[in-house]
C-alpha cells in the first residue's frame, strides 16, 4: 500500500476512487508536471549514473549550470560532503558508476538525499531512505533535514521508530489501510 500511496501523491498513478488535492487544488493533467517539479524523492534503491558526483546530485542540470555552492550545502545536509571531498580523488568531479568508483549502500543513499534536496523541494519523500545508514549517520542526516526543511513537508516511510522519532505526525499503514494516526509516543 505504501508504494501505491506514494505513486498517487507523486502523480505517477491516478487514484481509482476519490481525488488528490494539493493546497485545495485537484491534481490533474494540467498541473501534474508542475507538482512533480516541486517534489524531492529518495527511493529505497538509488541509481547512480556513470557521470560525475556533481552531475549525479544535480541530476538533469548541465554541468556548466550546476550551482556548486548549493551542491556543497546539500552534500553537508546529507552527510556526504566530507566523503566526497576527502575520499574521492577528484571530489565532485569524480566519475561514478560501474566503470569507476564503487559506492556503499549508505553512500548511495546519501547521494540520493543530496539529489532530492538540490532543487529545494516543497515536498520531500524519503522511502526507507536511511535504511542503509548506521545509527550515528542516520541521526546526523535527519538532524540536517529537520534543520533545513522548515517549510518543506517531509513524508518518510520507515520501519525503524528511530527514523521517525522527530515527526510531527505518524501514520501507521497496515494491510492497505490507515490503522492509526498520532505522534510517535501514541
Amino acid at each position: 500500500g505504501k508504494s501505491s500511496l506514494i505513486d498517487i501523491i507523486t502523480g505517477l498513478l491516478e487514484p481509482t476512487k476519490g481525488r488528490l488535492c494539493i493546497d485545495g487544488c485537484e491534481l490533474d493533467d494540467n498541473n501534474r508536471r508542475h507538482w512533480q517539479s516541486r517534489i524531492g524523492y529518495v527511493p529505497q534503491e538509488i541509481f547512480i549514473f556513470d557521470m560525475s558526483v556533481a552531475e549525479n546530485i544535480a541530476l538533469g542540470v548541465e554541468y556548466e549550470d550546476i550551482d556548486f555552492e548549493r551542491l556543497e550545502y546539500v552534500s553537508e545536509i546529507a552527510d556526504i560532503k566530507s566523503f566526497i571531498e576527502n575520499k574521492l580523488g577528484q571530489g565532485y568531479r569524480t566519475i561514478l558508476g560501474d566503470a569507476n568508483v564503487r559506492l556503499s549502500g549508505g553512500e548511495k543513499q546519501r547521494i540520493g538525499i543530496a539529489r532530492a534536496l538540490y532543487r529545494d523541494p516543497d515536498l520531500l519523500i524519503l522511502d526507507e531512505a536511511t535504511s542503509a545508514l548506521d545509527g550515528a549517520t542516520e541521526k546526523r542526516v535527519m538532524e540536517g533535514i529537520n534543520k533545513v526543511c522548515g517549510e518543506t513537508t517531509v513524508i518518510m516511510i520507515a520501519h525503524k521508530l528511530s527514523s521517525i522519532k522527530d515527526s510531527d505526525k505518524v501514520i501507521l499503514l497496515s494491510d492497505g489501510s490507515v490503522k492509526r494516526i498520532g505522534n510517535v509516543e501514541e
